[in-house]
């Protein structure tokens, strides 16, 4: 009998439970490494939250290549972030607001000492080393004076007025995180690295991006803009220009109707490496690696061959090899160039996602080829991990483990993959999330999750809020309808003018293939997702009435006021569409699910950040206003201080999957 007891105490006290919401404030992340040039160590991001002050805060912390020695630079309840090397490796550049906003600081390795060397009004972002270590270039938005004012009375001394109205004259007017834009236009800066007075490099009235890079000689800065008359209606993309340090002259290097972005300069100074492609009238296209001499001349895609999105270009240091980062069926490699015969390898492979985490570049290289990256797995959050990119199909060594002593406590979902053949033969890619403990002889409620975009892709690193929803008692499916990038150009631009449309087949035949393993209620089944997924959600319950809850996060619901209104309206329609509403207004209506609001039957929420400006959240107003007027179970959940997805405050991304889980919970449990 007391064996009996005691086996029943031990079996008890073993089970762990599954993830909630409360992890969210203990998980770190680990993000942005940069290798040292001998490969020996790895500088990262090391962010938290502090839950009193519902802010999330970050530090530096250095790692030895074997792992063994990890241990902080800085310290303190700050935001420091963008680690960058000087050539010479005696200095670290990054960006802190220990000093009250973001600026550049500046700290020598040998005896830790540093300094402050920026105190913009505008903060700046985007730092770069130039490789003779005498500058550090950056972007920052330059404002100008309106393009049309009113001279209006003054208000008299004392007197409490409230604020001035805000004029508006530009087409792109907001953006989201920022809010109504102020007038002016995004420029590339150097600072001396001992601090002084900043340079502006660039000039006119254009934005240019942040992604910049310095000649080998530190006499230019190369970047990509749209210095064209009316850039702001511009949907091809932009140039890569060369601008003078010394006198800010300026020289146009590509020609392209197309984009061309992110140049990264080759060893020895002769070739230019950048992304970009021929411009196609499409919503998505394959960005491909591109070469070109450092005047610009004789450009060539060295990439053709390969059906798939390069980011994240970087030379070895002997300039024979690029290595880039590409998003392949759920998984994100490692992948290589021969720069002498244009011969692309994959060097990595496996269940992970590489360049994980945010910040930076995706990944660093030594001089050693070591590369210096965040991988994450099913299993595991983003971790710091080195690579050997000399070597085929290479095994990394994980640096740090900034979450295990907090997934140790918890048991985990199982993962695995699902894969089909939709309506047309077109194949399809999920994942299943099983509740812990997982018994396939019971029926549990389901929860189909849509991915936005929607040209993204779900892939096979952790999946945090999923894992969440299956310890609540779901099995949760997410997957790669067609319009998903990672599977080719034809596959992603299939929806192109059309979406929503073939892709919520290919989601409703991933829920006839779950239903069929014979686990699943089929009177339980959930439908969520956000932006585009939020979309494909309202659609779903347009279009279906399978489904017992839904929720629709931060959607587009009408495309007509979605393209007067959001951010990104004016390319969601003159692009997506191949018209502006006036035009064929039939077209957006059909592919707006407010106009089939009248089969709305499934009980929905909405839920939206009220600072949305990327689908603004009158565009869940109307979605709302819709099911009540029927008479259909809604709520609409308006989140304060947020903009799109929900992410400005851990607090409100907590409230967010608690609201989402206690709808579906109403009407399933």
């Amino acid at each position: 009998m007391f064996s009996l007891i005691l086996l029943a105490a031990c079996s008890a006290f073993a089970a762990k439970p599954g993830l909630n919401t409360e992890t969210i404030w203990e998980m770190r992340s680990a993000s942005d490494p940069q290798i040292t040039k001998d490969g020996k160590s790895v500088i990262y991001v090391l962010g938290w939250s502090d839950k009193m002050t519902d802010t999330r805060l970050s530090n530096l912390w250095i790692v030895s290549s074997d792992g063994k020695d990890n241990r902080p630079l800085t310290t303190g309840a700050f935001r420091d972030s963008d680690p960058r090397l000087s050539p010479d490796g005696t200095r670290l550049a990054y960006l802190s607001n220990r000093g009250g906003k973001a600026q550049i600081h500046v700290r020598w390795l040998d005896n830790g000492q540093e300094a402050q060397i920026t105190d913009l009004e505008e903060s700046p972002s985007g730092i770069e080393w130039s490789p003779d270590g005498k500058w550090i270039g950056y972007s920052a938005r330059v404002l100008s004076k309106p393009d049309w004012t009113v001279h209006l009375p003054e208000k008299p001394a004392g007197a409490k007025w409230p604020d001035p109205p805000i004029v508006v004259t530009k087409l792109r007017w907001t953006a989201d995180g920022q809010g109504i834009l102020r007038p002016g236009y995004t420029h590339i800066f150097a600072v001396p690295s001992t601090g002084g007075a900043p340079k502006q490099i660039t000039s006119g009235d254009y934005n240019h991006g942040a992604a910049f890079a310095w000649s080998e000689d530190s006499k230019w800065m190369y970047v990509s803009a749209n210095r064209v008359p009316d850039a702001e209606y511009e949907l091809e993309g932009g140039d890569i220009y060369a601008f003078s340090v010394d006198d800010g002259s300026v020289k146009q290097l590509t020609h392209r109707k197309g984009p061309d972005s992110d140049p990264v300069p080759g060893p020895g100074g002769k070739k230019i490496a950048y992304l970009g492609h021929d411009w196609k009238f499409q919503s998505y296209t394959v960005n491909h690696l591109y070469l070109m001499d450092a005047d610009g001349g004789n450009p060539k895609c060295v990439t053709a061959s390969l059906d798939r999105d390069v980011r994240a270009p970087h030379w070895s240091w002997d300039g024979k090899t690029i290595y880039f980062l590409v998003d392949e069926k759920g998984s994100t490699e490692l992948y290589s160039l021969d720069v002498a015969t244009e011969a692309v390898k994959q060097v990595t492979t496996g269940t992970q996602q590489l360049g994980m985490g945010g910040g930076g570049d995706g990944f660093t290289i030594a001089n050693n080829m070591m590369v210096a990256t965040v991988r994450s797995t099913p299993e595991k959050p983003g971790d710091v991990v080195v690579v050997p990119a000399y070597r085929q199909n290479p095994s990394a060594t994980q640096l740090t483990s900034v979450n295990d002593s907090l997934l140790a406590q918890y048991q985990l979902g199982a993962v695995e993959e699902l894969s089909f053949d939709s309506f047309d033969g077109k194949p399809m890619q999920g994942w299943i999330i099983k509740p812990p403990n997982f018994d396939p002889s019971k029926k549990y409620a389901f929860i189909l999750d849509i991915h936005g975009g929607p040209h993204a892709m779900y892939g096979v690193g952790f999946q945090h809020e999923l894992q969440i929803q299956a310890a609540h008692g779901y099995v949760v499916l997410y997957m790669n309808p067609r319009g998903s990038t990672g599977y080719g150009e034809e596959f992603g631009n299939i929806i192109h003018t059309h979406y929503p449309g073939d892709d919520f087949k290919d989601l409703m035949i991933g829920v006839d293939k779950m239903v069929e393993k014979g686990y699943i209620d089929p009177k339980k089944l959930c439908v969520t997702g956000g932006s585009g997924g939020g979309l494909l959600t309202a659609w779903a319950i347009g279009h279906t009435d399978r489904f017992a809850a839904a929720v629709s996060q931060y959607p587009v619901t009408d495309w007509i006021t979605q393209a007067g209104t959001a951010d990104g309206g004016y390319t969601h329609a003159a692009l997506w569409m191949k018209t502006l509403p006036w035009d064929d207004p039939k077209q957006f209506m059909e592919h707006s699910p407010i106009f089939y609001a009248k089969n709305f039957k499934t009980p929905t929420m909405v839920i939206t950040g009220e600072s949305d400006r990327r689908t603004p959240i009158a565009e869940s107003e109307e979605l709302y206003f819709a099911l009540k007027a029927q008479k259909v179970p809604a709520v609409l959940v308006r989140v304060p201080d947020e903009s799109h997805g929900i992410h400005n405050h851990n607090s409100h991304y907590i409230d967010k999957i608690e609201y989402i889980l206690a709808w579906m919970e109403k009407y399933t449990k």
